[in-house]
């Protein structure tokens, strides 16, 4: 089992504190990005009125590993937000905070008294993020999920086939929404080292979808045609497609330049479609792929998968196997390059998660803590903030009574 050793050099924001009110994708993921890159990132989990900590703590199926994904890192205090002591314990803690993050229904921070407006009289410096379906406009008032703002932004077009829209099979506005705010989490740092004040950050999940397929409106407006849906656009490249070969096998191969095309015609020995007249540039391929498609699926399908890989590998052509997400977990270069991290998981069990995509001085942004317990760490933080040991038992329990000064 790979695992990654804990970074051991300063990472970026250690010493940055961000007092997180999220759930479900979008605003942990803004945390997350927060916390890999060394900030203490405290989650406010809400107690009492039936409530029990996030809420995706619990879900099944396809959101079963929401919470241990976008979680690591960070710590857990569980107050019961609708209590005055509650309340004062979180304004105490905002107090002393360099971000705060949330991504509740338009209003909810508010009505909590969490608003922008109203912690920025309390700590002038503070960047707070608010992680929304919509920026403010007309649509703001809405309800939105990733699926939701797929459909009505072209991206659900965009992946179904014509007629049957359909969404993309991860959490992409989510988790690109989340990472969106992160990075105006980093600019209002920057500003913020110039002004010496916060400034509030705002990410849509909608604004994000819209920015995913600004390139076939892009191409809509340089062409004057409407983008098809994936399955049946007239592709850039004319070999870009997924093949059935040996054994019933998938795999997606691409040639997409004219030398591309010699070496692969030349590697299987096409030597009769490398010199056809109709086949010699990119563009008369791509105009020509209602009869050449079917050639090339004819004759590579007696190839076995493995073989096929072997020979674009050793041509450096681009291909890639018909991969599940399981799978990755035993994939040779994510082990090699210390992709995966051993973790905790919220019930004890250790498994490996997926680190940040990128390198610091070549060091992966590694994993310090696993998924936090729910309250994990509030004594710990309640003490810091000059609670007594009487108190934060009192805190810690939901519909607590008032708590006398000791």
């Amino acid at each position: 089992m790979t695992t990654a050793s804990p970074t051991t050099a300063t990472l970026p924001y250690e010493g940055l504190r961000v007092i997180e009110f999220t759930h479900m994708v979008m605003g942990p993921t803004c945390g997350m990005v927060l916390a890999d890159l060394g900030a203490e990132v405290i989650k406010v989990e809400p107690i009492g009125q039936g409530r029990r900590g996030d809420a995706t703590r619990d879900l099944l199926g396809s959101g079963a590993g929401f919470f241990p994904l976008f979680n690591r890192n960070k710590k857990s205090i569980a107050l019961d937000l609708q209590s005055p002591e509650g309340m004062e314990a979180v304004l105490r803690l905002v107090a002393t905070a360099d971000v705060v993050t949330e991504n509740f229904k338009p209003g909810t921070m508010h009505k909590l008294g969490l608003d922008y407006a109203s912690l920025k009289a309390l700590n002038p410096q503070l960047v707070y993020v608010s992680l929304k379906g919509f920026l403010p406009g007309p649509y703001e008032h809405r309800t939105a999920l990733d699926e939701v703002v797929q459909m009505m932004g072209g991206l659900a077009y965009m992946t179904g086939r014509p007629g049957d829209p359909l969404r993309a099979g991860t959490s992409v506005n989510d988790i690109m929404g989340g990472m969106f705010g992160a990075i105006g989490v980093m600019a209002a740092l920057a500003q913020r080292d110039k002004t010496g004040v916060g400034q509030e950050v705002q990410s849509a999940l909608f604004e994000n979808n819209v920015f995913l397929v600004a390139q076939h409106m892009m191409q809509f407006a340089v062409t004057g045609k409407p983008a098809a849906p994936m399955p049946a656009r007239i592709s850039a490249w004319a070999v870009y497609d997924v093949f059935k070969v040996k054994h019933d096998e998938q795999i997606f191969l691409a040639v997409v330049t004219n030398t591309a095309w010699d070496i692969f015609c030349d590697a299987f020995g096409f030597a009769d479609l490398k010199t056809d007249p109709r086949l010699q540039t990119n563009n008369d391929r791509v105009l020509a792929r209602d009869w050449m498609m079917p050639i090339l699926r004819e004759r590579m399908a007696p190839f076995s998968a493995a073989d096929i890989s072997a020979v674009f590998d050793q041509h450096a052509l681009p291909y890639a196997p018909i991969t599940r997400p399981q799978e990755l977990f035993d994939d040779p270069h994510l082990n090699a390059t210390g992709s995966l991290a051993v973790i905790e998981l919220p019930d004890g069990r250790p498994s490996r998660t997926v680190l940040m995509p990128l390198t610091l001085d070549g060091q992966r942004p590694g994993i310090r803590t696993s998924p936090p317990k729910l309250g994990e760490h509030t004594a710990e933080i309640l003490g810091q903030l000059g609670y007594s040991q009487a108190q934060i038992q009192a805190l810690s329990q939901p519909c607590n009574n008032a708590i006398a000064d000791e």
